[in-house]
């Protein structure tokens, strides 16, 4: 019975979420394990709009602080040797992984 492993990556920059991507990819390389991905899912914005004056006097002036959060899926076939390079790999703070397995 062949496992396989989901990977979820979310994170707010896209450069550190893409360098764990090339990371699972050059695992699934060396290994030989068959990977599909990245798939890029929607980027999520969260945006805040905030009044400039603090007392409420003057102008109504808003300022808007934006948060993007970047996801990207990738699935693999789950080799045990692949998994526990899996498990080493230095992920940076600001990303979030999470691995699902799944038998099919």
């Amino acid at each position: 019975m062949a496992q396989k492993a989901r990977i979820s990556l979310t994170g707010t920059d896209p450069k550190r979420v893409d360098g764990v991507c090339d990371q699972i990819k050059r695992i699934s390389e060396r290994t030989g394990v068959q990977m599909k991905g990245p798939i890029p899912l929607p980027t999520k914005r969260l945006v805040v709009p905030i009044r400039k004056s603090p007392d409420g006097e003057g102008s109504e002036t808003w300022e808007r602080w934006e948060m993007r959060i970047h996801k990207r899926l990738i699935d693999l076939d789950a080799d045990e040797r692949a998994l526990r390079q899996l498990m080493r790999i230095e992920v940076p703070d600001g990303v979030h992984i999470e691995i699902v397995l799944k038998s099919s």
